[in-house]
């Protein structure tokens, strides 16, 4: 059975200047599943997210979401279309609280009733944000950080969430756990736009996976498929 397009992308380009960024490229996100956007740093992955987020201008090319023209579309209205990014870096708002954060996350949402059952679930996805839900924000670890910028995502009921390297800074152990709560978001039903320099953990539970190079995809195939790939394993998984 053929799982539904709920993205897709034809033809970006992002030029800086004289830099072209992203050359070209095709994606494409299927309803339910992981999706993952790996390479080295500067090849463009990032500024993949921004473009589809809307946070940098296209030079070129589509962005289709569930059949919905969002090329040039705000990024507020973007967000309000059911895409939403969790940023490079986490973006907390550290002189806030972890309540106060989350809250934030909800404010482009008109059923405020349902508000409560949202927190109430995020805390059950992440327990030690319950337990420092009255406590300033810049006072958690990076990896509860990193916590509450997903869980500030799922506030805004997304049914695309865009993750920029949510591995960067973090110690192995709370890497890998960070990875199984995405594992679990999926499950629940969201479907997941990952971009991600650690390529073995993205690899492992994306379904689909693209490779990016220098601004141009240049392999694509299922997870498990290019983790057994002997030229991304030279490339990316140290041979």
């Amino acid at each position: 059975m053929t799982v539904a397009a709920l993205l897709q992308v034809q033809g970006l380009r992002v030029v800086y200047g004289k830099v072209e960024a992203v050359r070209g490229i095709d994606l494409e996100l299927s309803t339910g599943e992981i999706t993952t956007l790996v390479g080295a740093n500067g090849a463009g992955k990032s500024t993949t997210l921004l473009a589809l987020s809307g946070l940098v201008k296209k030079a070129a090319g589509r962005v289709l979401f569930d059949g919905r023209d969002l090329t040039r579309m705000a990024p507020h209205r973007i967000v309000a279309s059911g895409v939403v990014q969790v940023a490079e870096g986490r973006a907390t708002l550290t002189t806030l609280t972890v309540r106060e954060n989350l809250e934030l996350g909800a404010y482009s949402r008109r059923d405020r009733g349902s508000r409560a059952d949202d927190l109430a679930r995020v805390f059950e996805l992440f327990p030690v944000l319950a337990e420092r839900a009255n406590g300033l924000a810049g006072n958690l670890s990076g990896g509860e950080q990193q916590m509450l910028a997903i869980g500030r995502a799922l506030m805004a009921r997304p049914r695309l969430l865009l993750l920029d390297e949510p591995s960067m800074g973090l110690a192995p152990i709370i890497v890998q756990d960070i990875f199984r709560k995405l594992l679990e978001i999926n499950r629940a039903g969201l479907t997941i736009f990952l971009v991600e320099q650690n390529v073995r953990q993205a690899l492992k539970i994306a379904q689909r996976a693209y490779v990016i190079e220098t601004g141009r995809v240049v392999l694509t195939g299922s997870g498990r498929e290019l983790l057994d790939n002997p030229a991304v394993q030279q490339a990316y998984l140290g041979g």
